[in-house]
């Protein structure tokens, strides 16, 4: 059977890749440190739980409205006004199965064939991935190291042409941890209006913020109705498993991404819904207290790696990941990640999964122990005179 050329398309999320291989190694009785999945270790806080069961001896096991359960899609709404200072009403709130949704049925409500889209580079691969989906030319806003993993303001004007039509932003950001700061939001503002181009801001790590001050684009004058916030719950409040994400966007666009959701997945389930309405106006000390763990593993992580000779890391601002330079030991970004994987049992990914401006880079999560950290780093420590060679 030959697939099609859509499905040829289609690229994929190396975490998981990694995992699998991980756990088969794993499964053979090799100890493996795991820092590929960007997942938190932490459980799913007890009140959101507790609501969501409740959700469900209460039959909330049905269908739900495509666009999202009006209770959820109001406090989302209430969510989004208080945090990004913007007026958000319910009918402008799309409730998704995750953020990844977003990413792609934005791409393909916004693009067509032949049409163009900037996302950053290295970054989340499924950016890349949907638009190709959709049929468009994916063109890569380079992050480097030199500039704290923020966009060079000047080259980013030169990627825009007649056929820009999406421009996609993560701050802070997968996989560097890097974050945009207002004067960067200002430019890509400027540019989307001079250019009538719609923004994704993929804002699923603005609670995960150690330094500076979180900026919505859709928060700058003339942005909300060009902007689609991507936001949800799996990092804040540890609920990957649960698949809960949204839009916030103009009508038109919330429209279109209704239509694509019809054909698609139907509907969130309603008592995920309930969960997700407490955890947004339940307490909040678990998020914070997270916040606050991945603050300390983050400053472990960094002093234990700049450390290791061979090995260089700029501290991120945000989310919860390390992106080390490893250029001193002359070999591939991929050829150390498996080194370290099948020699020290140690899971990271190559910079390159998130894109060819990631060659030169691993990747580290830092959603695990600082016990786990500590060994991850000792056992690093011992490989890599081998790669120095």
């Amino acid at each position: 059977m030959n697939l099609s050329k859509l499905a040829q398309r289609a690229g994929t999320e190396t975490a998981f890749e990694v995992l699998a291989k991980a756990k088969e190694l794993e499964r053979q009785g090799k100890k493996i440190i795991h820092f590929e999945i960007g997942e938190p270790d932490f459980n799913t806080p007890e009140n959101v739980k507790k609501a969501g069961v409740n959700a469900i001896n209460e039959n909330y096991t049905h269908y739900s409205p495509t666009q999202g359960i009006p209770g959820l899609r109001e406090t989302v709404a209430n969510y989004i006004s208080k945090t990004r200072e913007i007026k958000v009403s319910p009918d402008e709130v799309m409730i998704t199965p995750g953020g990844k949704d977003v990413i792609f049925s934005t791409a393909l409500a916004i693009l067509n064939e032949g049409d163009e889209a900037i996302y950053p580079n290295p970054g989340y691969p499924i950016y890349e991935s949907a638009i190709r989906l959709a049929g468009a030319k994916p063109v890569p806003m380079p992050l480097l190291e030199e500039n704290d993993f923020a966009f060079d303001r000047e080259q980013f004007k030169k990627l825009v042409t007649p056929k820009t039509k999406l421009i996609i932003i993560n701050s802070p950001g997968n996989p560097t941890g890097g974050i945009l700061s207002l004067q960067d939001l200002e430019i890509i503002a400027e540019v989307a209006i001079k250019n009538d181009i719609v923004v994704l801001s993929d804002e699923i790590y603005s609670r995960i913020l150690y330094d500076g001050e979180f900026h919505s684009l859709a928060s700058l004058p003339g942005m909300k109705d060009r902007t689609v916030i991507l936001d949800g719950f799996s990092k804040t409040y540890a609920m990957t498993g649960w698949r809960l994400g949204y839009a916030v966007a103009n009508n038109e666009i919330i429209d279109g991404l209704k239509k694509i959701a019809v054909n698609s997945f139907s509907c969130v389930a309603a008592f995920v819904q309930l969960a997700g309405i407490e955890a947004l106006n339940g307490p909040q000390d678990e998020p914070e207290r997270m916040r606050k763990e991945y603050e300390a593993r983050r400053n472990l992580i960094v002093s234990g790696l700049n450390e290791i000779p061979g090995i260089s890391v700029k501290v991120p601002k945000g989310a919860f990941y390390v992106f080390p330079n490893i250029k001193k030991t002359g070999n591939k970004s991929k050829e150390v990640a498996e080194y370290l994987l099948n020699e020290a049992g140690v899971a990271t990914l190559s910079g390159t999964s998130f894109g060819e401006y990631g060659e030169g880079y691993i990747r580290f999560s830092y959603a695990t122990s600082q016990e786990n950290i500590k060994l991850g780093l000792e056992k690093v420590k011992e490989a890599f005179p081998k790669l120095m060679g």
